[in-house]
C-alpha cells in the first residue's frame, strides 16, 4: 500500500505483533547420510496452520532482481529461485489444508495509473543505469581491470527488464507453465504436499494477487460449512496486507514476511562484490595471493529471516486504542471500530489515491485521526462505516476536523524541516576548510560546470539541491499540457504560455562547480527554492491549486469542491474494494494530487454505489495502458508501432520525457510523475484494427482465465474429479460446472470443470520439465481442474463481522488492571507454554489433518491452534507410530515418562503429571504450592529480585513483552 513507513510505524507502536519464525533444517548424520526435512511433523512454531496464501509478486520481484546479491543470469535461474523460495515458506508454515498461489492479473483501472507511473520510471532508470554501467565498464577495461564476463563468459547475465513482470508478457506465460510443473512435482514427491489442495491463480486471471486471495476468503466464509476457526497465513511484504487481513474479521489471521534489516549491504552491480558502490568499482581480482583475495568476496550474503505478524495481537492493541469509555448512543463493537480504523488509514495513503497533504505517517497522522475519531464518534448515531460502505456525513465531519488543524500542521512541518536542515549544515560545518593555497590551485584547475542536460544521470537518491533538475518541472505547466492533450478545459481564464519540457535547457555557466553549489546552498539556507507552494505561508491554498492544477483564483472555489468530491468517491471505491470486491473496473481518480482536508465541505451527498457490470482490461490491452515505449518488445510486433509512430492515434500516451514534481519532498523517487491519463475508449478503438494480427500464442496470453485446482490421487475428492474427464451425455463445462463436494473437500466450496487448456496428464504418465536440470515426473499422481469461487448476486453484501461459533484466541497483552506488584507471565510467541508442554489443541488439529475430513472437523475443533485446555484422556500426536512419541502410557494416560517407553510419568501409579507423592498436580515444594521456584514460594521467578523472566535490572520494567 502507498503508505511509506507504515509497517515501521506499526511495529514500533505495537511491538508484540511480531514473532520470529522458527525453522527446521535438513540434517546429516554421523555417517554422512543426508536426511531431508520432514514437513509432515508438527510445526516447530508451536502451532498448526490451515491455509497458506502466497502473494506471488512479492516473491517474483526479489527473486528476479534481488537487492542484496547479484541477479540471476537468466530466466531459468529465476524460476529455480522462485521454487526455492516457495519451498522455504511452505516448510515454515506447513499448511494442512490449502496452498493458494496468486499472481497479479489485470488490475482495476484505479491501480493501473500507479502501475503506469512505476513502469515509466523503472524504464527510464534502467536506461540511465545501463548507460552508466557501460561507461564504468569501459573505464575498468582501459585501466586494466577484469570484469566477470571477461573472466568467464558464463558469468555474463542477460539484461532483465522488470517491466516484464506484468500480465500478458512471455515471461509471465513461462512462469505459469513452470509453476504448473512445480506443483505437480512437489505433490508427487513430497508427502506434506499430497494431503492438501493447491490453487494456482496465474496472471491471466483478472485481479491483484492479494485481492484474489481476499475474495476467496470472503466467499468461503459466506457459506455455512466454513470452519470459523480456520487459521490463515498470508505471505507478502505490502502494508495493505495487514489492512486486508483485518478486513476479513477472521480472528486467526497471520502475515508472514521477510524481516526488514536497515542498511543491509548491497553488492556492486558490475562485479557482484560487497564493500563498494558501482561508481567505485575497479573490477574483480585477477588471481588470489595466499589465502586472501584482493577484493571482498560476495558469496556470503546472509540468509533472509522471516517474521510472523500476528493480527490477533494487533486486534488487542486496537481494542485498547479505539475503546471509548463514555456513553455511546449505540452499542460498542470492536469489529465496527476496526473497520473505521482501516478506513481512516486510507487518508494517509493507498495504491489508488494520493494521500492528503496534511497527513504524513511520520508525523503521527494515524494517532491524530484516532483522537479526532474518538472525540466525534459519541456525537454520531453510528460508526463511520458498515460492511465496507462509508457514512459520508460522518466522513465529512472527520475530514473537516482535520482541516481545522492544517495551518498548525504545515507550520510544525516547516519548523521540523528547518531544524533538520540546520542539523545537516552543522554536520557539514564540522569539517576544517582546506589550505587557502590548495584551494586556489583547485579553483584554477576545477572544471567548468556543464549544462544540466549533459550531466551524468544520478543512480541513487539525491537531495534536490544536489542533482540536476532536468526531470523536475513546474507541475502547473505539466498539468496544463496534460489537459490540452485530454481536451479538458478547467478554467475560462487565459493563462500565460510557458515553455515546454523540451525547451527547458540551460546555457553553460562560467562558474566552477563548487562555487556554483555554494551559491545554491546559500539560497537554500532557509527554504527549498523548488517548493513554490510554501504551505507554511499565508495564501497556501491558492498557490497549491494554481501550481498543481493550474486553476486561477476565480475558479478555485468550485474546482476544489469538484476535486474533493472525486476524492471522496475514491474513498468509497477503495473501502468497497477491500470489503466487497471490485466495485467497478473502470473507475479511477482523474488527478495527480489530493485536495486539502478542509476542502471536504460538500461530500455528504456523494454517491457511494458503482457500476458492477464493468469488465477488466485484457492482458495485452493492459500492457498498452501501462508500458512505456522502451518496453514495447514484450508486445506483439504490430502493436509496438502504436507506441512509436508519430501518426499513431495514441502516441501521446507514451511520452519519452515526463515531468516529476517533488511536491515538497527531497528525493525524486518521492515525487509525482506527471504522465497523461490513458483515454480508455480511444485505446480500444485503436486496438480493434490490430487484433487480427495476433498469433495463436499471443491470443492465449491475452485471454481471461480461471484458477486451477490441484489434488493428489490420495485425496478424497480424486474419484469425483476424475469423472470430469470421462466422456458422457452431460459434459461438464465452464457454463455447466459441477459444485465442489463439500463433505469430501473439508468444507471448501466452489465450482469445477475440466481443464482443457492445461495439458491433462493421465495417471502414471511421464511429465517432462520445462526447465533444464530439472527432473522428470515419473508416474504422475496429480489431477488438475479449473476452479471458480462461489457466485453471489451483484447486490449481495458480505458481512464484516465475526462468524458464529468462533472460538476467540486467548489474549496476549498484559491486562491493564493487572497488579503491577505481582509477576506476570506473558505469552511469548505462538505457544502459551514451553514446547515440551505443547497444548493438546495442536496435536488434535494435526491428527485431524492427517486422518482426513471423514470425521467432522466441527465436533472437536479448537480455536485455530491457539491452545485450549489439555485433555488427559487423549494421546499427543497419535499419527506417529514410534513408542517414544505416539503412546504415552499403557493405560492411555497423557505424556508419561516411565521405563516402559511412556512419556513424562511423575508417579509410580502412572498418574497424570504429579510432582509430589500425595498425587498433587505439579507441586514443587513440600507445602504443596503450585510450581514455585524460590524458597519464598514465589511463582516462577527467574531472577533474584523475584520478577518473572526479567531481562533487565530495572525493577519497574518487570514485564517481558512479546518481541
Amino acid at each position: 500500500m502507498g503508505v511509506p513507513a507504515f509497517f515501521r510505524w506499526l511495529t514500533k507502536k505495537y511491538p508484540s505483533i511480531i514473532v520470529n519464525c522458527i525453522e527446521d533444517n535438513p540434517s546429516t548424520d554421523a555417517q554422512g547420510v543426508y536426511h531431508p526435512l520432514d514437513e509432515t511433523r508438527p510445526n516447530p512454531n508451536g502451532i498448526e496452520f490451515d491455509n497458506l496464501y502466497l502473494d506471488m509478486n512479492g516473491i517474483i520481484h526479489p527473486c528476479t532482481h534481488p537487492e542484496d546479491r547479484p541477479p540471476p543470469k537468466n530466466e531459468d535461474e529465476m524460476m529455480i529461485l522462485i521454487f526455492e523460495c516457495i519451498d522455504r515458506l511452505f516448510s515454515i508454515v506447513r499448511p494442512r489444508k490449502l496452498l493458494y498461489m496468486a499472481i497479479d492479473g489485470v488490475a482495476p483501472r484505479a491501480k493501473m495509473n500507479q502501475q503506469r507511473s512505476r513502469r515509466f520510471r523503472a524504464s527510464k532508470e534502467t536506461v540511465d543505469k545501463t548507460e552508466q554501467m557501460e561507461k564504468i565498464k569501459n573505464e575498468i577495461r582501459v585501466n586494466g581491470g577484469l570484469l566477470p564476463e571477461d573472466k568467464n563468459q558464463q558469468e555474463k547475465s542477460e539484461h532483465f527488464d522488470s517491466n516484464c513482470i506484468t500480465p500478458g508478457t512471455p515471461f509471465m506465460s513461462k512462469l505459469a507453465e513452470c509453476l504448473r510443473y512445480y506443483i505437480r512435482h512437489r505433490m508427487n514427491t513430497n508427502p506434506a504436499w499430497r494431503s492438501i489442495k493447491i490453487i494456482l491463480s496465474d496472471a491471466n486471471v483478472p485481479g491483484e494477487g492479494e485481492h484474489k486471495i481476499m475474495d476467496y476468503i470472503r466467499r468461503q466464509r459466506a457459506q455455512p460449512d466454513h470452519d470459523p476457526n480456520t487459521h490463515h497465513v498470508l505471505c507478502g511484504a505490502d502494508a495493505d496486507l495487514i489492512m486486508l487481513g483485518l478486513a476479513t474479521h477472521e480472528p486467526y489471521f497471520t502475515i508472514i514476511r521477510e524481516e526488514f534489516k536497515p542498511n543491509k549491504p548491497r553488492p556492486c552491480d558490475i562485479c557482484g562484490q560487497l564493500g563498494h558502490d558501482m561508481k567505485e568499482c575497479k573490477g574483480i581480482a585477477k588471481e588470489k595471493f595466499g589465502k586472501h583475495d584482493e577484493l571482498i568476496a560476495a558469496k556470503n550474503y546472509g540468509e533472509t529471516r522471516y517474521i510472523f505478524v500476528r493480527l490477533s495481537v494487533l486486534r488487542e492493541y486496537l481494542y485498547r486504542d479505539l475503546e471509548i469509555h463514555c456513553q455511546l448512543p449505540f452499542q460498542w463493537d470492536l469489529e465496527r471500530a476496526i473497520d473505521d480504523w482501516v478506513f481512516m488509514c486510507f487518508f494517509v495513503g493507498n495504491d489508488f489515491l494520493p494521500h492528503l497533504p496534511s497527513l504524513e505517517i511520520r508525523e503521527n497522522a494515524i494517532d491524530r485521526l484516532i483522537r479526532i475519531y474518538k472525540d466525534n464518534v459519541p456525537k454520531f448515531k453510528d460508526y463511520l462505516t458498515e460492511n465496507g460502505i462509508p457514512n459520508m456525513e460522518h466522513v465529512e465531519i472527520i475530514l473537516t476536523s482535520i482541516g481545522k488543524m492544517e495551518d498548525e500542521i504545515f507550520m510544525k512541518r516547516h519548523d521540523s524541516d528547518q531544524q533538520q536542515r540546520q542539523r545537516e549544515r552543522n554536520r557539514s560545518n564540522n569539517y576544517q576548510p582546506p589550505n587557502k593555497r590548495l584551494r586556489a590551485t583547485t579553483e584554477r584547475n576545477e572544471p567548468v560546470a556543464l549544462p544540466v542536460w549533459m550531466s551524468a544521470p544520478q543512480l541513487e537518491p539525491q537531495p534536490i539541491s544536489q542533482r540536476p533538475n532536468s526531470q523536475i518541472s513546474n507541475p502547473a505547466q505539466a498539468n496544463m499540457q496534460l489537459r490540452q492533450m485530454q481536451r479538458v478545459d478547467f478554467s475560462s481564464n487565459n493563462r500565460p504560455k510557458k515553455r515546454g519540457f523540451d525547451e527547458m535547457e540551460q546555457e553553460t555557466p562560467d562558474t566552477p562547480i563548487r562555487d556554483q553549489q555554494d551559491s545554491v546552498n546559500d539560497e537554500e539556507e532557509d527554504n527549498d527554492p523548488n517548493d513554490t507552494v510554501r504551505l507554511w505561508e499565508e495564501g497556501w491554498r491558492e498557490r497549491y491549486y494554481k501550481n498543481k492544477f493550474n486553476v486561477s483564483k476565480n475558479d478555485l472555489e468550485d474546482f476544489r469542491i469538484q476535486v474533493a468530491q472525486n476524492y471522496a468517491r475514491g474513498l468509497c471505491w477503495v473501502l468497497q474494494y477491500y470489503y466487497q470486491g471490485v466495485p467497478a473496473w473502470d473507475w479511477y481518480f482523474p488527478y495527480h494530487y489530493a485536495p486539502f482536508a478542509s476542502d471536504f465541505l460538500q461530500v455528504r451527498n456523494v454517491p457511494v454505489s458503482f457500476d458492477k457490470q464493468t469488465k477488466p482490461f485484457k492482458p495485452l490491452e493492459q500492457l498498452m495502458a501501462v508500458f512505456p515505449s522502451q518496453s514495447r518488445k514484450f508486445l506483439p510486433i504490430e502493436w509496438q508501432s502504436l507506441m512509436t509512430e508519430k501518426e499513431s492515434p495514441i502516441i501521446d500516451f507514451y511520452p519519452l520525457n515526463f515531468c516529476v514534481d517533488l511536491n515538497g519532498k527531497r528525493y525524486e523517487w518521492q515525487g509525482v510523475a506527471l504522465l497523461p491519463f490513458v483515454d480508455e475508449k480511444r485505446l480500444y478503438r485503436t486496438l480493434e484494427h490490430v487484433y487480427s494480427t495476433l498469433t495463436k500464442n499471443e491470443q492465449m496470453r491475452n485471454k481471461r482465465d480461471y484458477d486451477r485446482l490441484y489434488i493428489h490421487s490420495s485425496n478424497l475428492c480424486y474419484d469425483y474429479f476424475k469423472k470430469l474427464y470421462v466422456p458422457g451425455e452431460n459434459e461438464v463445462t465452464r457454463k455447466n460446472p459441477l459444485d465442489m463436494p463439500i463433505m469430501l473437500s473439508g468444507g471448501m466450496a466452489g465450482q469445477i470443470w475440466p481443464d482443457d487448456d492445461d495439458k491433462i496428464k493421465p495417471i502414471g504418465e511421464l511429465i517432462k520439465p520445462p526447465l533444464p536440470n530439472c527432473e522428470d515426473i515419473i508416474n504422475n499422481q496429480v489431477i488438475c481442474v479449473k476452479y471458480r469461487d462461489l457466485s453471489f448476486d451483484d447486490d449481495y453484501i458480505f458481512k464484516a463481522k465475526l462468524l458464529e461459533n468462533v472460538s476467540m484466541p486467548s489474549t496476549t497483552l498484559k491486562p491493564r488492571d493487572y497488579d503491577q506488584m505481582t509477576p506476570y507471565r506473558p505469552n511469548l510467541g505462538f505457544a502459551q507454554q514451553p514446547q515440551y508442554q505443547r497444548d493438546f489443541a495442536t496435536a488434535q488439529r494435526f491428527i485431524r489433518h492427517a486422518v482426513g475430513p471423514q470425521q467432522s472437523y466441527q465436533q472437536q475443533e479448537q480455536p485455530g491452534g491457539y491452545y485450549a485446555q489439555r485433555q488427559p484422556d487423549r494421546y499427543y500426536s497419535q499419527e506417529q507410530s514410534g513408542a517414544d512419541f505416539s503412546s504415552r502410557q499403557s493405560n492411555s494416560g497423557f505424556r508419561p515418562r516411565q521405563p516402559d517407553g511412556g512419556y513424562r510419568p511423575r508417579q509410580s501409579d502412572g498418574g497424570y503429571r504429579p510432582r509430589q507423592w500425595d498425587g498433587g498436580y505439579r507441586p514443587r515444594q513440600p507445602d504443596g504450592g503450585y510450581r514455585p521456584r524460590q524458597p519464598d514460594g514465589g511463582y516462577r521467578p527467574r531472577q533474584p529480585d523475584g520478577y518473572y523472566s526479567q531481562r533487565q535490572q530495572n525493577p519497574y520494567n518487570s514485564y517481558r513483552p512479546n518481541y
